[in-house]
């Protein structure tokens, strides 16, 4: 593993991370040591995210109120949105066991106590605003194409979108919008998250390591984003039961992504 980038001082006169080159190659070995994380204790990551995917869902069917069904596949796609927030505590997990240390299941609630709590807070303002963002586009490209009522359930809502050339129109339309959402989501978060949790740093800092990142290791990057969509995808079919195993072993494995392509000074 070679750097990419020379060590360098920022504007605050701290040295940056080294970014380092990895290979599209060098993916597979990253799954596997998150699925090691992930068998190592199986239950924490499963509880975790089932966890995650409850609160999400119920506290976004109480904002949206009664007339949700037009949002129901946007409200399911935009969770990826907010799944990096809640995958901190499998990086935590990681972190630990990596460091030969106690990874109990309480150790997830230890992102409070990251050296850069603050940042991740912020970082999940981020998220909460982009994932609002989202639903309200998802909403407003709705009314674009269907200006009458919403569906009576959900056959009737399958109908017009399947069934109707404006309904593939909408369908089209919104999956490439999310798409944008989601790139813009992953190029920020990829590897601030993780880096906020193992050393005391700004955001702004963080956010931009990812970035760079990203821009120096596009080809394995990018196939870690359609590896992460194709998986999650796959785990949520039927009835989102598979994300209890792929998500947990994701997070684990995004995690050695970020020490695999980045050294921290």
């Amino acid at each position: 593993m070679s750097a990419r980038t020379d060590v360098s001082t920022d504007a605050r006169g701290s040295e940056t991370p080294v970014i380092h080159e990895v290979r599209v190659a060098e993916l597979r070995s990253v799954l596997r040591q998150g699925l090691a994380d992930f068998e190592a204790k199986p239950t924490h990551g499963v509880f975790l995210t089932l966890i995650y995917l409850l609160i999400a869902l119920f506290a976004a069917l109480f904002g949206l109120g009664e007339n949700f069904l037009p949002l129901l596949f946007p409200l399911v796609g935009g969770l990826a949105l907010i799944g990096p927030l809640a995958a901190c505590g499998l990086y935590e997990l990681s972190r630990r066991r990596e460091l030969g240390m106690n990874y109990a299941w309480y150790h997830v609630f230890d992102v409070a106590k990251a050296p850069s709590r603050g940042g991740v807070a912020a970082m999940g303002l981020i998220l909460a605003a982009l994932f609002a963002a989202w639903l309200m586009t998802a909403e407003l490209l709705y009314g674009v194409f269907f200006a009458e009522r919403a569906p009576a359930d959900v056959v009737a809502m399958l109908q017009q979108i399947f069934m109707t050339s404006a309904g593939w129109q909408l369908l089209i339309t919104g999956t490439l919008v999310g798409f944008v959402y989601s790139v813009v989501v992953y190029m920020a978060t990829v590897v601030s998250l993780p880096m906020m949790l193992q050393q005391k740093t700004s955001l702004r800092r963080a956010v931009m390591t990812s970035l760079r990142v990203v821009q120096s290791n596009w080809p394995a990057m990018a196939a870690w984003y359609l590896l992460v969509v194709g998986l999650v995808l796959l785990g949520s079919l039927p009835l989102f039961v598979g994300l209890g195993i792929v998500v947990p072993i994701l997070g684990h494995a995004t995690w050695h992504l970020y020490r695999r392509s980045v050294t921290v000074p």
